[in-house]
């Protein structure tokens, strides 16, 4: 169907509409041209001129053809199209998408093309429209919109967005387009292609990783929602009574009670919570609570220099016997290095140590089930410690290195952005351990303490190659613990 005819089809009222006065005189010129080609054919048969006629006619219509090609050349024009017929603009009246009506204003950078990915979150009138004219103005500003979640609150409309903008739009210019679309208390930070994940999916990804292991907890919070402190405090009496069962949300502090006793306090100074945020974190922590402690039981089977074997797995409060055990075993030197201090009551810290809600641990265990190594990576609030002790006759066999490799492996995975390591600056042994690494380092040393921050920026750790055997084999990395 022609736009012509699409048009005389249509009313005001999308009604079609029936034309009976066109209908009769095209009827009637019809039945004229047919009586006037009969009267011509019978001129033409009957008459002495009708070749002299025919010819005549025939230049004739061609002159006319002619006449009518050349005038439609000179003055030739499309019929215009009122606006008032579909609603669409005229020519000289449309412009692209989000162009400003400033003369000259433009925004470089295609929508759907590369540029800058943020996180923007801000607060709208909970009124109809406010959404859409906060929409608008983004689009104005060229600036497109890939996911958004809403959190309602009592007085209006906390809405996340994820958002890619051209690169020559900065964070001011964009909290400022916000405000004058109606948002306040706006929030914006760089965003990654991780970003770029579905929300429920990215949801259930760390329900499952959660599911798998305990120690998964805290690190599944600070994924689900975005820097924040996480601390596993110990539990108190007045803790029963100053957190309910349900939890408590204080603006940038949420305290919920921790499957394993005690409290878990969440901490985001920068943004304060939502009601929704609080509830997804409550849900995840009650589902660490149904399903109690766990950790993978996987095991590596490591061949020492010397060819003995040794197995790396993970361990747990399960193994407290067996890490006091090692501790009787190793020297007062040896406890030192790891401890920092006096070693009388070294063994009250392994209760926390190898508890999942604090961290990490994986132990280096004989054929016989002896217990020679431990290996730590601690959930420090928002920062990640690493720790390491090998029993004496176990050191400079690579049994630390290996801890200390696949500690740092578990770092990356998590998403942690450094790593430190708390020992004294005469243990040679961590040191050489950390440097192995061969990740960048910043040394502090401070009263004979050094601290060795390894930063895990696009890191690449390297993973052991099993034989066909299925063993590893060790270098020989000297470590103290």
């Amino acid at each position: 169907m022609t736009p012509e005819t699409s048009r005389t089809m249509r009313s005001r009222h999308g009604r079609p509409v029936h034309h009976w006065r066109r209908d009769l005189v095209e009827l009637a010129a019809l039945f004229t041209a047919v009586a006037v080609a009969d009267a011509v054919a019978n001129l033409i048969g009957h008459g002495p001129d009708g070749p002299a006629l025919l010819v005549v006619s025939a230049i004739a219509l061609a002159a006319t053809a002619g006449f009518h090609t050349w005038w439609s050349r000179r003055h030739g024009h499309a019929p215009p199209v009122p606006d008032s017929d579909t609603g669409a603009r005229s020519a000289a009246t449309v412009r692209s998408a989000g162009q400003s009506d400033d003369e000259g204003s433009s925004v470089d950078g295609p929508v759907g093309g590369p540029g800058a990915l943020w996180r923007m979150r801000t607060t709208v009138r909970d009124e109809p429209g406010s959404l859409a004219v906060l929409c608008t103005a983004l689009a104005e500003a060229r600036v497109d919109i890939l996911s958004l979640q809403t959190h309602p609150l009592a007085d209006g409309t906390v809405d996340e967005f994820l958002l890619r903008a051209p690169e020559t739009l900065t964070a001011t210019e964009l909290t400022r387009t916000v405000a004058r679309a109606g948002g306040s208390a706006t929030w914006v930070e760089r965003a990654d292609a991780h970003d770029l994940v579905d929300g429920p999916t990215r949801v259930l990804g760390l329900a499952t990783r959660t599911a798998l292991d305990t120690a998964e907890l805290p690190l599944a919070l600070r994924q689900l929602l975005g820097r924040c402190t996480v601390r596993s405090l110990p539990g108190r009496p007045v803790d029963e009574d100053t957190v309910p069962v349900e939890g408590v949300l204080e603006d940038t502090v949420m305290r919920l009670r921790a499957p394993g006793g005690g409290v878990l306090s969440v901490e985001r100074p920068y943004l304060p919570f939502t009601p929704t945020e609080f509830a997804r974190a409550r849900a995840l922590v009650e589902l660490d609570g149904r399903l109690g402690p766990r950790i993978p039981r996987g095991r590596d089977v490591l061949t020492l220099p010397e060819g003995n074997d040794i197995t790396v797995r993970r361990a747990d409060t399960g193994d407290l016997e067996a890490a006091r055990a090692m501790h009787e075993r190793c020297s007062p030197g040896t406890l030192a290095l790891r401890y920092h201090g006096p070693v009388v009551d070294a063994d009250r810290y392994l209760n926390h140590l190898l508890s999942p809600r604090f961290g990490r641990t994986l132990a280096a265990q004989t054929t016989s089930g002896r217990v020679v190594g431990l290996g730590h990576l601690l959930w420090d609030g928002d920062e990640t410690e690493v720790a390491l002790l090998v029993e004496d006759d176990w050191q400079r066999r690579g049994v630390g290195a290996e801890l200390l490799g696949r500690l740092v492996a578990m770092a990356v995975e998590a998403g942690c952005e450094s790593v430190y390591a708390v020992t004294r600056s005469s243990n040679t042994g961590m040191v050489a351990a950390m440097r192995g690494l061969d990740l960048p380092l910043d040394y502090q040393v401070e009263e004979g303490t050094l601290v060795i921050t390894a930063r895990l920026d696009a890191a690449q750790v390297p993973v052991p190659v099993a034989r066909e055997d299925g063993r590893v084999r060790l270098g020989g990395a000297p470590e103290h613990g």
